[in-house]
């Protein structure tokens, strides 16, 4: 296994050259969880790998609840299926503790403050209130709880992975907050192994090949607990050592020789890139100054064509136009021209916007 099968296969897996669902509730619990904190970046994200949406259908999945806008893992927001939210946060609620209590100590949030903020959070949400930020915040601070200096930020993720808040609709452009239980009711629930083992599957079967660290960056889980996940799902995967490294992947995949040229157009913390500590893959062959321009793969939406970064694109939206620019860090030939402009293409179908 070289680098560019590593490509071929994530592309693969990650429903990029191929794809066998129809909603994005399915693409999200295929990936586990999707990033999600750029909101227009992370809808094209899924519509990427559901040919033929349209951002319309992405914010009805969120209307409809069948995904999840939340902080799960790395202190950032994910969209997770509705049916997964809960014992995934039960997963990495131990994680998702120790990463604030460092927040907390320094900005001198004890337990009882914590507390506090619950019950005023409870309290202004419950019965299906939806708050807006600005709301919610009035609510705290009338209540006497510090709100200055990141606190509120640091309370609303505290909140989130206690199980207690998450995203609801959009008010105009601003997401309100919900409570949890009123939103995405709890439908199931799993001990830790079994739900260790389920996102330890979901990720190498959706981001493979890739590396347990790779999964422990991703997960927010520790290097031990990746190895623990992927010793209770490996008879199910396979691994091979690409330049010392070992890469896990599903045991059972297709033959993929090198087909048609592909291009794609991913958006900032695109699953493609973000999802691995160890980005040299798609990365290969860019020199110093164009990986900075590339934003390391994940702060600036990137050219893709088979499988490595190409350059970098960028939109602007005037009135009912749309202005799509690209910069390629080499010449393209014919054939990638014409790759590109397919993705071009169906970027304008997807936000529907000439």
């Amino acid at each position: 296994m070289t680098l560019s099968d590593i490509t071929r296969y994530r592309l693969y897996n990650q429903q990029l050259t191929q794809t066998g669902f129809q909603t994005p509730a399915e693409v999200v619990s295929w990936f586990g969880a999707v990033q999600a904190q750029d909101h227009p970046a992370s809808k094209w994200a899924l519509g990427n790998r559901l040919p033929g949406s349209t951002d319309a259908d992405m914010e009805q999945a969120l209307t409809n609840r069948t995904i999840i806008r939340t902080w799960p893992m790395r202190g950032t927001l994910h969209f997770v299926a509705a049916a997964d939210i809960h014992w995934l946060l039960d997963l990495i609620h131990p994680r998702s503790k120790a990463t604030y209590a460092n927040h907390l100590r320094r900005l001198e949030l004890n337990e009882t403050v914590i507390a506090k903020s619950h019950e005023v959070i409870t309290k202004a949400l419950e019965g299906g209130k939806q708050l807006k930020r600005s709301e919610l915040r009035l609510a705290m601070e009338q209540a006497g709880i510090p709100t200055h200096d990141n606190r509120l930020g640091i309370l609303w993720g505290q909140a989130s992975f206690d199980r207690l808040i998450c995203h609801g609709t959009r008010c105009g452009s601003e997401f309100t907050f919900v409570l949890l239980d009123e939103w995405a009711p709890r439908t199931k629930s799993l001990t830790r192994d079994e739900a260790l083992a389920e996102l330890t599957r979901r990720y190498f079967t959706s981001h493979g090949p890739a590396t347990l660290a790779d999964f422990s960056w991703w997960s927010s889980l520790t290097l031990t607990e990746a190895r623990a996940g992927i010793e209770l799902v490996k008879a199910d995967f396979m691994s091979k050592t690409v330049d010392g490294q070992t890469y896990w992947m599903p045991s059972s995949l297709p033959d993929l020789s090198p087909a048609e040229t592909t291009a794609f157009l991913l958006p900032v913390y695109d699953e493609y890139l973000v999802a691995y500590k160890d980005r040299s893959a798609p990365l290969g062959g860019l020199d110093p100054t164009q990986v900075v321009k590339a934003g390391n793969g994940i702060f600036s939406p990137v050219i893709v064509i088979d499988g490595r970064v190409v350059g970098t694109w960028n939109r602007k939206l005037m009135k009912n136009t749309l202005r799509l620019d690209t910069q390629v860090f080499k010449p393209l030939n014919q054939t990638q021209e014409q790759a590109l402009s397919v993705a071009i293409e169906r970027y304008r179908a997807f936000v529907r916007i000439e």
